[in-house]
Order: C-alpha cells, then structure tokens, then sequence
C-alpha cells in the first residue's frame, strides 16, 4: 500500500523521522538479506517504523488501515513526507503483528519504486478515479509483480489472498506495465485494466480454489476485481 503525495511540512517530517525504528516480524531479517543498492542501483535505505505511532501523528493517509491485514500490516509513507530530514531512507510502517506476506508486500512497493514501474505515490488513487479503474490495477503494476515473486521466492513466503491474486496475473503476463501507467493514456489504462476483470471472472474458480485457503480469503471477491 502506498499513501498519497501533496505538500507536507519540515515539522511533521521531522516527527516522522525521530520515530524509533522497529524490528517486528521478519522485518530485520529480510532487510539484512537484501542488497538494496545491487538490486535496484539505489544507495537509499529502508528504516521500519511502528504504524501505531506513525498514525498518532496524524500523518497517515485514509488508506493507511489495519483492518486489510487483520492487524497485520503495513504502508510505505510518501517519501515526501521524510526526504526534508532524512533524504537516504524510504520510511515503511507496519504492525507488530506484521505478517511475512504483508512484509513482502511493502518491500515489493519499495524495490518497484526504486527500481521498477518507479509510479510515485499518490499516483494511483487520483488516476484510478478519474479512469474509473480499480486501483489495485494501478498499485501493482507488472514489475512491482516481479518483485514479489522475487522476494517470496528469497524468503520462502506463503502469499496472503490478495497477493496471491497479483502473483497469478503476474504469472500470466495480466498486470499493467509501469511505463503504461506513468503515461497516463487513459484508453490504454481502461482497455488494460478491462482485461484483467475479464480474466479474473473467467479464472474465478481456478483462482477461488488457489486462495480460499490463504489468510485474507473472503470469498469470490475474484468475480469482481484483485
């Protein structure tokens, strides 16, 4: 999940910042075992902070929620919102009850924006409104699917529903490209994201029997979008 971009003060900066950095999960595990900079080129950092006190700063966006995960997830922040204090760290917020798929699912966020589609966030929600597209089409686009099955397949990691359901488009070459989005043809974006629903309803029940057993299942929620 990423959270929008708009004008935001040194002062909250600054508070975002000074928030102590955590160790919850798998978090430092995982952050340990990535080369970052091989990877993506990139001499930027990731710093883990706890989403509680993130959020009591009033900083966190409405999508920023605890309730997708069950309490066990996390958001990357703007880096706009921590660059003016800290320009060498990308900022992700998550629960201590982090799950290993919601961990990979940030850290995919962070290896596509540093390396991949690289959409800024704040991109998708306004895009996805004007185009009247879902915007989980435009949140995972084809290469923030590479890096999720590059992180599961490192970390072992048994992927929740919901990132399931991005694998398996991945899988079968569905998601947006990144350079597709970052153009913003508003035909080419509905026409894509047209053909993702038409294969999520006729896969339904090959993709129903794939997660209906994975935490974050709630039903053929695939008959309507991922």
């Amino acid at each position: 999940m990423q959270e929008g971009k708009s004008a935001f003060s040194e002062e909250l900066s600054k508070k975002i910042t000074r928030l102590p950095q955590v160790a919850y999960g798998r978090s430092r595990e995982m952050l340990e075992a990535l080369d970052i900079e091989r990877l993506t080129g990139s001499s930027l950092g990731v710093r883990f902070i706890d989403l509680g006190a993130y959020e009591s700063l009033n900083a966190a966006d409405e999508r920023v929620s605890r309730m997708k995960r069950g309490g066990s997830g996390g958001v990357v922040v703007n880096i706009q919102k921590t660059v003016k204090h800290d320009p060498d760290n990308i900022y992700v917020a998550i629960t201590p009850a982090i799950s290993d798929s919601a961990l990979i699912h940030e850290l995919a966020h962070v290896l596509d924006y540093l390396a991949g589609s690289q959409v800024m966030p704040g991109l998708a929600k306004p895009l996805s409104f004007e185009l009247g597209i879902p915007i989980e089409h435009i949140e995972h686009p084809h290469e923030y699917g590479y890096w999720l099955h590059h992180l599961q397949q490192q970390f072992q990691v048994e992927l929740d529903a919901d990132d399931l359901i991005v694998a398996y488009l991945y899988d079968h070459g569905m998601l947006i490209k990144g350079e597709d989005i970052a153009g913003r043809n508003g035909m080419v974006l509905k026409t894509k994201s047209d053909a993702i629903l038409r294969f999520l309803s006729e896969k339904s029940s090959e993709i129903d029997s794939l997660i209906c057993e994975r935490p974050g299942y709630i039903g053929s929620r695939v008959r309507k979008d991922d």
